[in-house]
């Protein structure tokens, strides 16, 4: 590869879309990050602008490629994953919102449908039936604009996740990724094709959805982005994949946790996950051979932060100065079942509750409650791993924004008693991209790869056992009392 070539990446997510560069030694250039904005106009409903998510990505590349001083050779992209939208065929516009991944407006209808196909929709997506999905997204989506599917199956609809559209605007081509298709519950996870009994289930006709392509497939821009003519779009992952991905991860054994609006558990597997598990079975990525990998869905973790921050009137960035500031949490417990409890707990009728707190209850203890619920939720998660990794899980690699911070990466190791260890680049799923890229046309190997310098800082266990055991257990019963049976309003 050549000293003056650059693969970039954009990290399309939640709240912002962020664009790095990677030169051939694996130095990291970071560039701009285009905040996004976000739309809940109604309870449980959230969605974002797909020309919005789509200029945002035009406007991190350009400006990457402005800041490179020499040649791109290939671009990758990273994104959000069951996050869902419709366009139509011809001219290529939307027509709807995409329907973010924290989208609850299906609720009702995956509580109806888990009745009777809960174990069919697991053993072939490899998913529990849950909002998060795409499935159900695409299916109210067409109830909205093809109630009758006529649009549809003559392919006049086309519906994608959020790789799909954008890949469709920058290049023309209707594809989708292996890893972002897995995420939809359409996808038999053992074939890596669409499943028809599940097509079927979700009335979704395939003449609708894009065709599934490997993670590495090269496909040419044809968009006259400036700095860019001819550069090929050469690795697509979902965000979590491309964080393992970056991680350096390739075989099972290893986890890794994205912290960011919610957060993703991961680790690769060579066995079938158990529907009891309280883990989802999904595919990493697709090349030669297809990686398999368990993941721990947690819906609220960054939210979290955001919503108390909003609650008290402070930044963020000052709940992690004010949680330290007091010894413990005072007995407040916040357990963030904003839209229900993904992982390990798959419960939708959980609620949000606040509990444990009294007249001595100050903002600090409120601010600790938030943030050891972050880590809490992801050690829920980690114990039910331990039992799919050849022994306990005594390392946790970390990324994503809320990663940067230093009290929350010791209290993960503290809470959880593993070593947690944070790589120097932030930018993960950005990276993971680039190296998917990289390795797409052939401008490095995986050999290569492995030899880029990776550790960052280590986080070692502190706490003493009681005192974790103690925090353990009141978290317990707290996510106990959110997922109590809440009785019926009596008619007044």
């Amino acid at each position: 590869m050549s000293d003056t070539a650059y693969v970039l990446a954009v990290d399309q997510g939640t709240s912002s879309t962020k664009a790095v560069a990677l030169s051939a030694d694996g130095a990291v250039r970071e560039g701009p990050s285009v905040p996004l904005s976000l739309a809940k106009p109604r309870p449980g409903w959230v969605e974002q602008d797909p020309l919005e998510l789509l200029e945002s990505v035009r406007t991190a590349l350009t400006a990457m490629a402005e800041l490179v001083p020499g040649h791109v050779g290939a671009i990758g992209l990273s994104t959000q994953r069951e996050s869902a939208l419709a366009w139509d065929a011809k001219t290529g516009e939307p027509l709807a919102p995409v329907l973010g991944w924290q989208d609850r407006r299906t609720a009702k209808r995956a509580t109806e449908l888990k009745a009777d196909h809960a174990a069919q929709v697991r053993a072939t997506s490899g998913l529990p039936i849950d909002p998060m999905f795409s499935a159900l997204k695409f299916e109210w989506l067409l109830n909205e604009i093809d109630p009758d599917r006529s649009k549809a199956r003559r392919g006049r609809i086309r519906l994608g996740t959020v790789d799909s559209w954008l890949v469709y605007q920058l290049t023309g081509g209707f594809q989708i990724e292996a890893g972002n298709a897995s995420r939809t519950q359409l996808l038999d996870v053992r074939t890596g094709d669409w499943d028809e009994g599940l097509l079927e289930l979700f009335d979704i006709p395939r003449q609708s959805l894009p065709d599934v392509v490997r993670s590495d497939l090269s496909t040419p821009l044809d968009q006259p982005l400036p700095g860019l003519a001819g550069v090929a779009l050469a690795g697509v992952l979902g965000d979590s994949h491309a964080a393992l991905f970056a991680h350096g991860v390739r075989e099972p054994g290893t986890v890794k946790t994205t912290y960011g609006t919610g957060s993703s558990v991961m680790g690769l597997t060579d066995h079938q996950v158990p529907g009891d598990a309280g883990l989802v079975e999904t595919l990493a990525w697709q090349t030669e051979t297809a990686a398999h990998a368990f993941e721990g869905n947690i819906l609220a973790t960054g939210a979290t932060l955001v919503w108390l921050s909003e609650i008290l009137g402070r930044p963020t960035d000052e709940l992690a100065v004010l949680a330290e500031s007091v010894p413990d949490s005072g007995n407040v417990n916040i357990v963030p079942a904003f839209s229900g409890l993904g992982a390990p707990w798959w419960d939708e009728q959980a609620v949000a509750i606040v509990e444990g707190f009294d007249l001595g209850s100050r903002p600090a203890h409120l601010a600790r409650a938030a943030m050891e619920s972050v880590v809490l939720q992801i050690e829920d998660v980690l114990t039910r791993a331990d039992d799919l990794v050849d022994g306990r899980i005594a390392t946790v690699l970390a990324d994503g924004g809320p990663a940067s911070n230093d009290w929350l990466m010791q209290c993960q190791a503290d809470l959880s008693d593993r070593k947690v260890i944070r790589p120097a680049a932030t930018c993960l799923s950005a990276l993971g991209a680039a190296h998917m890229a990289g390795l797409g046309i052939g401008l490095w190997s995986e050999a290569d790869l492995d030899g880029l310098h990776r550790r960052g800082d280590e986080f070692a266990p502190s706490l003493r056992p009681a005192d974790r055991l103690q925090r353990i257990t009141s978290w317990a019963h707290a996510v106990a009392r959110s997922r109590m049976p809440v009785p019926p309003l009596a008619d007044v």
